[in-house]
């Protein structure tokens, strides 16, 4: 729960901001982009759709699901997907289930011993709580703790504490002359995604990686420890995946095709992606063990965590433990359910909505609280379905199997698939996870306008306001200084801009798809993730009590999903995506200015370190490199490109409010040529030759970081660039950047052309 005074405060600007626009759901405006009639059409038809949701079916499905693991390969895995393509066929829809064949690791051996100052063999193990059916599950049938896709070996070093594990911590360690080469590191979770761990540590020559949960994050200095309370058990281990998604996702063996049965294999020796160096998740008490044996300086303010003890860097040698793993290399299925309404009108226009359906263990929070709502989704479009209603476009439910290990499912889907997908699919929404508090959505920008006008007419389940007011409202108390900034320009909802973590990567990254991906948090802060106790009891008394806001996300992904697919002309905006790239330009121009003044401020500080080393030499002062200069880059094509986008998204604006007042409707084949210049519009802003190291990422505007593995990097190509010192690579970067805006202002173009060739 919030604090008191906050809650309080947030109450007050929710009030403030409802009243001052005094737009409740029962007002609802009319749809964008659509006429008068197909507006009230629409709007009718979403309130039949709310009044046959039931929060009963999303209670019962989740504890269907989550009476046993369910990772990738396993029965109940098999056995859920069979449950939901069951549930589709019932509701009237063409389903199957389609199977990919992938490479999916389990652990053979797991080893763990501090072998000086003293020896202890680590337990590396998880308590299972309760006597209950699913605690007897659990013994059976979960997967001990562990990363997939590690490295496997044998390897004896000393230990060396990173903190996070991340390129800023490895600048640190440099100044304070600890090196990790031939060492093994430990590093806590947090900060990045984990995968990035032993990536940045085997760049530099470490051998063994090993990754602990500190309770300072999500333990017991944030509240009470499962069963008593959310937060993690001391016990508790994050399992998870150590492929190398920023360079690609999918299984690592059929990089750019489908994982089917006869596909063609790289031997894993050449799989890039597969991480080079033994990597284990452990525990915090298991990592207490390791801690408390470390010498050497103790670690600046921001390295520490909160374990009782006293956080040292080690790596004297005076620290040695062992690490041994081996896995089963295994060839698993996964079970994709497919399951489609074909459309009467546009059949060849699909307009798509995913879940994945595995996980590492129960998984109740991650994914069932996000599978139950695209579930309840798709049993109301049934339930209209009965009552007359056939959809425009086709519309797809695809619930994925193998998203926890990289994206499997998915990306082996969209690779098999990809030409078809490109031409048909218009949009894809995504959900993964959810639970209460307030409304996050983050996708590609020229849905924006779709996006807040969802959020204004679905009501925040606590609040009873608009679920973009309380959002706002939040913004504007705790959001970053820029999400303030942007929360108090803006009436309406902003989307985040998407990088990497869920089912949405291959549609947005490789295909072009234009997409959104969303859930409600914020307020069920907890330690469960990818642990044995992420449990049906531990979310529906932490994580959404009552499902009350599994039903409001119903709403919201019921209501974009039927705007996209009934919708006349698709309601694409421009204007929105055109001022937020101006607003990412502006960013990379300030990273270019600061990174030279900071190269500057660093030589200089590095060059009076040297004088008063020379004039003393038993000073404590390790001196790194002095790093280039910083040159002045050229950001005019992108300046000019982004201009003309900004000129011609106006200009199809007032195309299109020009024809809706003029109350006409287009000719069919006028109208499908329109609206696959608009969906065709995110394809335009793909390179093919991918980003620089990583081909299959082909967007230009969002990526996931290389460093960061889940977090984005908007205008990737450049900001990488600036970000890592390729100057050279930088430049090539905005021109590539800007010809991909150029391409989609064309696109924009053509859509205008069309209304105004049928207004003529």
């Amino acid at each position: 729960m919030l604090p008191l005074s906050l809650a309080r405060l947030l109450a007050g600007l929710v009030a403030v901001c409802a009243s001052a626009r005094a737009v409740e759901p029962s007002a609802a405006r009319l749809p964008f982009a659509a006429r008068a009639d197909d507006g009230a059409a629409l709007l009718q038809r979403e309130a039949g759709f709310d009044a046959v949701l039931d929060r009963t079916h999303l209670e019962q499905w989740m504890r269907t699901m989550t009476t046993r693991p369910h990772h990738v390969g396993s029965p109940k895995a098999k056995e859920n997907a069979e449950f939901i393509a069951g549930l589709f066929r019932s509701w009237g829809y063409q389903t199957e289930l389609e199977v990919f064949k992938v490479l999916a690791p389990t652990p053979k051996t797991r080893e763990l011993q501090l072998l000086r100052p003293y020896p202890i063999t680590l337990p590396l193990t998880e308590q299972i709580l309760g006597q209950d059916d699913v605690a007897e599950a659990l013994r059976r049938e979960a997967l001990p703790p562990y990363n997939i896709y590690s490295g496997e070996g044998e390897v004896t070093a000393p230990l060396v504490y990173v903190n996070r594990g991340l390129p800023e911590d490895y600048e640190v360690l440099e100044r304070f002359g600890v090196s990790v080469k031939g060492k093994i590191v430990i590093t806590r979770y947090g900060g990045s995604w984990r995968g990035i761990k032993p990536k940045v540590a085997a760049e530099k020559g470490a051998i063994g990686c090993i990754i602990f949960n500190d309770p300072g994050d999500d333990g017991y200095t944030q509240g009470a420890a499962y069963p008593d309370g959310a937060f993690k058990h001391d016990s508790a281990v994050q399992r998870g995946s150590v492929l190398d998604m920023p360079v690609r996702p999918g299984d690592p063996l059929t990089p750019f095709r489908g994982s089917t049965e006869n596909a063609e294999r790289l031997p894993r020796e050449k799989a890039e992606t597969i991480m080079k160096i033994p990597v284990l998740p452990i525990s915090s008490v298991d990592g207490e063990k390791l801690l408390r044996a470390l010498d050497g300086p103790v670690v600046p303010d921001t390295w520490k965590g909160g374990l009782p003890l006293a956080y040292r860097f080690g790596g004297s040698g005076n620290t040695v433990v062992r690490l041994k793993l081996a896995f089963n290399w295994n060839q698993v299925p996964t079970y994709n359910v497919i399951a489609r309404l074909p459309g009467k009108d546009f059949p060849d226009e699909w307009v798509v909505r995913g879940n994945h359906h595995d996980a590492w263990v129960i998984g109740a929070r991650d994914p069932m609280s996000g599978l139950i709502t695209l579930l309840e989704q798709a049993r109301g479009y049934g339930k209209l379905r009965e009552a007359g209603w056939q959809p425009r476009r086709t519309l797809m439910f695809c619930v994925w199997d193998g998203e926890e290990e990289g994206l499997l499912g998915s990306t082996e889907w969209c690779e098999t698939h990809a030409a078809e997908l490109q031409q048909k699919v218009v949009a894809y929404l995504n959900t993964d996870g959810s639970s209460r508090g307030f409304l996050q959505l983050g996708g590609s920008h020229a849905l924006e306008t779709l996006a807040g006008q969802v959020a204004q007419e679905v009501k925040d389940p606590q609040t009873g306001v608009t679920a973009a007011e309380r959002q706002r409202a939040y913004l504007i108390v705790k959001g970053t200084e820029e999400r303030k900034k942007l929360a108090r320009e803006h009436d309406g909802l902003t989307l985040l801009a998407l990088g990497s973590g869920s089912d949405y990567t291959p549609f947005l990254q490789f295909l072009g798809i234009a997409s959104c991906d969303g859930q409600f948090g914020g307020e069920a802060a907890g330690g469960e993730y990818h642990t044995c106790f992420d449990t049906f009891d531990h979310f529906t008394r932490f994580g959404d009590p009552g499902f009350a806001y599994s039903l409001a996300l119903t709403k919201v992904f019921g209501r974009l999903m039927l705007r996209l697919t009934d919708a006349e002309i698709l309601p694409w905006d421009f204007r929105g995506a055109s001022s937020t790239y101006e607003r990412y330009l502006g960013e990379l121009q300030k990273l270019a200015d600061d990174t030279r003044k900071q190269t500057q401020e660093n030589n200089r500080s590095l060059a009076d370190g040297l004088l008063k080393l020379a004039a003393d030499p038993t000073l404590p002062f390790v001196a790194p490199e002095p790093k280039a200069a910083v040159p002045f880059l050229n950001f005019a094509p992108l300046q000019n490109a982004i201009d003309d986008l900004k000129a011609t998204a106006t200009a199809y604006q007032n195309r299109l409010e020009a024809h809706l007042k003029a109350d006409r409707r287009l000719p069919a084949a006028t109208l499908r040529e329109l609206n696959r210049f608009l969906y065709q519009s995110e394809r335009a802003l793909l390179n093919e030759a991918g980003l620089p190291r990583r081909p299959w990422f082909r967007h230009q505007i969002y990526a996931p970081g290389y460093y960061t593995g889940y977090g984005v990097k908007t205008m990737p190509g450049v900001r990488e660039g600036i970000e890592q010192r390729q100057w050279e690579e930088t430049d090539q970067q905005i021109r590539a950047t800007a010809d991909a805006l150029t391409r989609y202002t064309a696109q924009i173009r053509r859509a205008a052309a069309v209304l105004e060739g049928a207004a003529n």
